[in-house]
């Protein structure tokens, strides 16, 4: 089952947590539910709304691309990229960056953490607190779903066109049964009460964001090596741009959650 990154979970549900006075140790655990053990910095949480912080929220960078992430020192800034998500607090500057693992019997044999571990082999994730530069707030509460999903839409079927000038089967079957599966409603894990349309864009950049990963994987063994080069900047392009639509959308909604602005 596709699952949206911790970071994103994390970043809904404590700041779905902060406004309702809902308690943090359950809203972790709701955000989480996967998760075997958590460990690390997390107490950060609790300090900084004591602090004043009303949003936890959350970027998704990769290597040479931190678009979204607040300034940080090189070794913040290139754990995330490594992690490839981290949440941040926008006032008082703060970053916790997740590093997920696999514990147990067979917790050397590279599975992916979630998926496909025996009885044995649970999964962990250990967070570690960055200094960071505050971040403004109306750069977040700038945020529109409607221009995101939009922008999104338009990435889309630009890779679309272009996939399917290239030939060969994209999506294949594997890719098709992880979209459907991510399109069911409530497998999000999402918490209540999000404004609708960001709600929309964060399940529509989810399926895209796993059903390019499915695909990635799985290749294209009737493409030709120039083919399936293209075919896989394509996807990356793809890939990218829906993580950033992913992270917008999820701020988008934490804005509209700490009161920023009307959903």
């Amino acid at each position: 089952m596709p699952e949206l990154p911790a970071s994103v979970r994390l970043s809904l549900w404590t700041t779905h947590a902060w406004a309702t006075g809902s308690p943090l140790e359950s809203s972790i655990a709701q955000a989480l539910p996967d998760i075997d053990h958590v460990a690390g910095d997390l107490d950060r949480l609790g300090l900084w709304h004591d602090l004043g912080e009303q949003a936890l929220l959350v970027a998704l960078p990769a290597p040479g691309d931190l678009v979204g992430m607040p300034g940080a020192s090189p070794d913040a800034q290139g754990a995330a990229a490594a992690s490839g998500e981290c949440v941040f607090v926008p006032a008082l500057g703060g970053v916790l960056v997740p590093t997920i693992s696999t514990y147990g019997a067979d917790s050397a044999a590279g599975r992916e953490p979630g998926r496909g571990s025996g009885p044995d082999v649970g999964t962990r994730v250990d967070w570690t607190a960055y200094d960071a530069d505050p971040v403004p707030r109306h750069r977040v509460e700038a945020l529109e779903a409607s221009q995101l999903e939009r922008h999104l839409r338009e990435e889309i079927r630009a890779a679309t066109e272009a996939v399917d000038a290239i030939g060969g089967q994209p999506f294949g079957a594997g890719a098709a049964r992880e979209l459907a599966d991510a399109a069911l409603g409530g497998r999000w894990g999402l918490p209540p009460g999000l404004p609708g349309r960001p709600a929309r864009v964060i399940a529509l950049a989810g399926t895209i964001v796993s059903v390019v990963d499915v695909a990635l994987a799985a290749g294209d063994g009737a493409l030709t090596a120039t083919e399936s080069g293209s075919r896989q900047r394509v996807l990356q392009r793809l890939q990218r741009a829906s993580e950033r639509a992913l992270a917008d959308a999820t701020n988008a909604a934490c804005a509209v959650l700490a009161g920023w602005r009307p959903a």
